[in-house]
């Protein structure tokens, strides 16, 4: 005999909030809070510490591969437990997700779109941040020049695309209102959410990515549709890791490259 399935009260909705977010973005978020405090109490100024994103996980170049694919492979484990927290029996499977995939190339211009609607401004906010010395020199890449470093990269900019929508924007959405949140109380937990596991970057990455988060929310609150901003997030990202030394080189006193 099969036991009926467990009520989702509000208790135990936020345990597995709460479960979730310590499995991923929210342990991010410590951990970099951790990490702000501890660059800020330093004698050398934010705008002068540096902070890299993909680096080289060995020096021999095949177990360095072999590392990166676990851990991107390793941080799209949570992107999965959400996918069956929140499967339906019913089409669409990931209609709580906002994932239906009716219109895949309508969600690929859209996403393509909002890239470059806040790819430019973002960069803008950084580079003030540095000027104010509220951000730190952000390295999106420190791996050696192998022939799997562009695929790794974009594989990188994929994860941070899918995990970071799919569980701050989908999931937090779908549970906070299962708990009778409102709208704009759902978009700034979310903002602020992005924003705190940006903060190792320094206090000008945590304002840049809060306001994403607040476009991100609002277009999702209006919309439904999640695609489009994992598309959006993992176009961004993936300009910045492989363009990155290009744009070093080639403007190395505006990323902080020393000369």
């Amino acid at each position: 005999m099969t036991a009926p399935p467990l009520p989702s009260s509000p208790g135990r909705i936020r345990a597995e909030i709460l479960i979730v977010l310590g499995l991923s973005l929210g342990m991010s978020a410590l951990y970099a809070i951790v990490n702000i405090i501890n660059r800020a109490t330093r004698d050398v100024p934010l705008n002068q510490q540096t902070a890299s994103i993909n680096v080289s996980r060995d020096q021999r170049e095949v177990f360095d591969l072999v590392y990166q694919l676990l851990g991107i492979a390793a941080a799209l484990v949570p992107v999965a437990l959400v996918v069956f927290l929140l499967w339906q029996p019913q089409r669409p499977r990931l209609g709580r997700l906002g994932i239906d995939g009716t219109r895949p190339w309508r969600d690929t211009v859209d996403g393509i779109g909002l890239a470059a609607l806040v790819g430019i401004p973002g960069l803008f906010v950084y580079l003030g941040g540095r000027e104010l010395g509220l951000t730190v020199t952000v390295v999106p890449t420190d791996l050696g020049a192998y022939w799997w470093t562009v695929p790794v990269l974009l594989l990188a900019a994929v994860r941070a695309g899918v995990l970071e929508e799919v569980i701050a924007v989908g999931y937090l959405f779908a549970r906070l209102r299962e708990l009778g949140w409102g709208p704009w109380a759902i978009i700034f937990t979310s903002s602020l959410l992005r924003g705190a596991y940006h903060l190792y970057q320094g206090v000008g990455a945590f304002v840049g990515n809060f306001l994403m988060g607040i476009v991100f929310g609002w277009l999702y609150q209006r919309f439904g549709r999640l695609l489009p901003l994992v598309i959006a997030h993992t176009v961004l990202d993936a300009v910045i890791f492989v363009g990155y030394p290009w744009a070093a080189a080639a403007f190395p006193a505006l990323f902080g490259v020393p000369g």
